[in-house]
């Protein structure tokens, strides 16, 4: 069976993995975070490892995934199809990782199972004043390993598709929107429901292609931007 994380990451390690593989702005902040195929990858083994050893998730598990458009949420989700399990972006979940804006959603969502909380810091700051039997994701994933077991048998990756489903519409997706592994790839589109995923992150990165990820876009920024970090392709 095809492993989505795998099936993503696995060419993009062999082809150029010290490249850039994503780059995030916030231009409400300033904030400006480069991440290569390799730290990438890191990131989603230290959040898979968290997710099985930590979490107890593993095929067959859904998880929520209540998360803006951002370099870390491209790490948890990962980490979640790295592990087998599936994410899901609404509806009842085993465990969630959210923001503190969204953890009475994601308690719900889980109704008393496991949550973990994203501060979603650039200098890796623990979330403040967190309820007692939350985790918190950055204290939490720093002690787990980088590196990650493929797991060979996952269940469904995404909303109840399955990999092969998620992705099809990924490549056929990527295709549509003409992109290629030379392709540096600009973007504020969000990641807010399964096509968005889809279109806008897994495309992407199954395109072999590069995405500078803009959020709170400044419209006065983006063409220095695409200049700086020499944008081929915008989507949206």
């Amino acid at each position: 069976m095809t492993n989505l994380t795998a099936a993503v990451l696995d060419p993009l390690l062999k082809a150029d993995p010290m490249g850039p593989r994503i780059t995030y702005y916030d231009d409400a902040t300033g904030e400006r975070i480069e991440l290569s195929t390799v730290t990438l990858a890191n990131w989603a083994a230290k959040t898979a490892n968290l997710l099985r050893d930590e979490l107890g998730a593993g095929p067959g598990t859904r998880v929520a995934v209540l998360l803006p458009a951002h370099w870390q949420t491209a790490a948890v989700l990962l980490g979640v199809w790295w592990i087998g399990a599936e994410v899901g972006l609404t509806g009842a979940a085993d465990l969630a990782l959210c923001t503190s804006e969204r953890l009475d959603e994601a308690d719900e969502a889980v109704a008393g199972g496991e949550v973990a909380v994203l501060s979603l810091d650039p200098f890796g700051k623990p979330a403040a004043d967190l309820p007692v039997g939350v985790t918190d994701y950055a204290t939490a994933v720093r002690v787990h390993g980088d590196q990650f077991i493929t797991e060979p048998q996952p269940g469904p990756a995404l909303a109840g598709r399955s990999v092969d489903e998620v992705l099809a519409a990924a490549t056929e997706s990527a295709a549509a929107a003409g992109l290629t592994a030379h392709d540096r790839v600009l973007s504020s589109l969000p990641w807010s429901t399964p096509d968005d995923v889809v279109a806008n992150l897994v495309a992407v990165f199954a395109a072999g292609a590069s995405l500078v990820q803009v959020a709170n876009p400044d419209p006065a920024a983006l063409q220095r931007r695409r200049t700086t970090e020499k944008v081929t392709r915008d989507l949206g």
